[in-house]
């Protein structure tokens, strides 16, 4: 077969009764057109192997089977991308709620100069089927709008449908997908600037289930704070760093005032209370190292966290020791505020010697995260 113009990825898990109507709608779209498409499939328990060899026969269609996936939609999104042979590549989803027959319309907006196509649901003309549930609707919205600062003025960057040159795939830097947002991290890591929404209708699923749980919802938020990293390298760590200490000394707080309240001795209160500090930080420690660990340029993570934080737990300590102890200081808010900040220096001032936090662990920036 003649290599094509236009590659078409589909990633599918268990999605073998709309893969007809796919091929032949796509096939009727692209009439004229050398394309192919690409089935990238997560191992599915259905017959999806046995549909595609003979879709194969009338259709340029290529299986390819991810027997151990990693990273969900996304991942085999990318995997079918690396796999590709034509000049456009198309992103689409199997279950026919994105209409292929706006597949030239997306294809004609790159050749015509875009850096980057969305089939959009949110710009005139475009439209949603009927039946979407309240909780559905608020769900995209809120999705939408904390994409926003890295999204720009795309109404409707969580599409799934979208189309770019291969050339601004391969121009993309790090890479690293999670759960079902594949458009999201394409537009953010390609820094597409011209981008074109095309109007589509948004259908109804037209077999097998969907894969949007609470997990999902989960991942994407994880996905948002790599985002967030990338597009803010700067700005990311200090905001991080703030929401980690507002939550931890709130939580630090309220112990420290019911243990009070029972009698307890505040420097043994205030010991304790700080160890909640430490280990809600190394909760957001814990999932940095486990999303990043790839990309980090430093392989000690844990053993600076459990020095900086033995580091800080001795500062407050001593501080709060001091202050009732030495120099008179009894109210209780007082020794509270003046020993967690003594503690919260001891761990900028270590930060910054070990680029410690709750993004980082890097005594670099690494040479394809710089901006051009």
């Amino acid at each position: 077969m003649d290599a094509p113009d236009i590659s078409v990825i589909v990633p599918t898990l268990n999605e073998a009764a709309n893969l007809t109507p796919l091929m032949e709608r796509i096939n009727a779209a692209l009439s004229g057109r050398r394309y192919e498409v690409l089935i990238v499939d997560d191992n599915s328990h259905d017959n999806t192997p046995q549909i595609c060899e003979a879709l194969a026969k009338n259709f340029p269609l290529r299986l390819l089977v991810r027997t151990a996936p990693r990273d969900g939609l996304s991942g085999a999104v990318l995997f079918g991308m690396a796999e590709a042979r034509g000049e456009i590549l198309v992103v689409m989803d199997a279950d026919l709620q994105h209409p292929p027959e706006r597949l030239p319309e997306l294809i004609a907006a790159i050749e015509r100069g875009a850096d980057f196509a969305v089939g959009s649901r949110y710009v005139k003309g475009g439209s949603i089927e009927s039946g979407w549930t309240f909780f559905r609707a608020i769900n995209s919205w809120v999705a939408t709008a904390l994409a926003r600062p890295f999204a720009g003025r795309v109404s409707d960057p969580m599409s799934g449908f979208l189309a770019l040159r291969r050339a601004s795939y391969q121009s993309a830097r790090r890479l690293t997908p999670l759960g079902y947002k594949i458009g999201l991290e394409l537009l953010c890591k390609t820094r597409a600037q011209n981008v074109q929404e095309i109007p589509i209708h948004f259908g109804k699923r037209q077999a097998g289930e969907s894969k949007l749980n609470l997990r999902e919802q989960f991942r994407y938020l994880e996905h948002l704070s790599r985002l967030y990293d990338f597009s803010f390298p700067r700005l990311s760590p200090i905001v991080k760093f703030l929401i980690v200490t507002i939550l931890s000394w709130s939580l630090a707080a309220c112990y420290y005032v019911a243990t009070r309240s029972i009698g307890w001795r505040p420097v043994g209160s205030l010991i304790i209370a700080y160890g909640l500090v430490v280990a809600v930080t190394a909760v957001f420690h814990a999932r940095y190292v486990r999303t990043q660990r790839e990309f980090l340029v430093h392989r000690r993570p844990w053993i600076d966290f459990l020095l900086s934080a033995a580091c800080e737990w001795t500062a407050c300590a001593v501080v709060a020791w001091y202050l009732i102890s030495r120099a008179g200081v009894h109210r209780e808010a007082e020794v509270f505020l003046i020993s967690f900040i003594a503690a919260l220096f001891v761990r900028y001032v270590l930060r910054k010697e070990l680029l410690l936090d709750v993004r980082g662990l890097r005594h670099e920036i690494r040479k394809d995260e710089m901006h051009p």
